[in-house]
């Protein structure tokens, strides 16, 4: 078993926890505004890794939003959530299949053509009375 695996295992009882991918598919992502096939990249990227289907992530300009979260080991080396955009065509969508079979963010170097679809998480805003 890798070195990164084997850490994972112990550090979740006994089995590895892998990167987690959301995928948005609410007003904008996912939907006929934008020309992609939503179906293809969600099942393809099921393949690789758990995915979950969110509302929408307030960054509509964007669509369609792929947010990559860091394994168990990928958390404990200091890794945060990578948020991409405009994952529209079907290599973007491998190129981030195959950065989360590596071991995606913390783990594995993001591929260089992943920077091009890089994108600010929205900012939440803090409310007052």
């Amino acid at each position: 078993m890798p070195e990164r695996l084997a850490d994972e295992t112990v550090a979740t009882g006994g089995r590895a926890v892998p990167c987690r991918v959301v995928v948005c598919r609410d007003c904008c992502c996912g939907t006929v505004k934008v020309n992609a096939d939503h179906a293809a990249q969600t099942a393809r990227l099921r393949e690789i890794a758990p995915v979950r289907i969110s509302a929408c992530l307030d960054v509509c300009e964007q669509a369609n939003v792929v947010v990559v979260q860091p394994s168990t080991a990928g958390r404990a080396a200091g890794a945060r959530p990578v948020w991409l955009g405009l994952v529209n065509d079907p290599d973007a969508t491998e190129d981030i299949a195959d950065w989360v079979r590596a071991g995606g963010p913390g783990v594995a170097a993001r591929p260089d053509i992943l920077d091009l679809y890089l994108i600010e998480p929205p900012r939440r805003t803090a409310t007052t009375s």
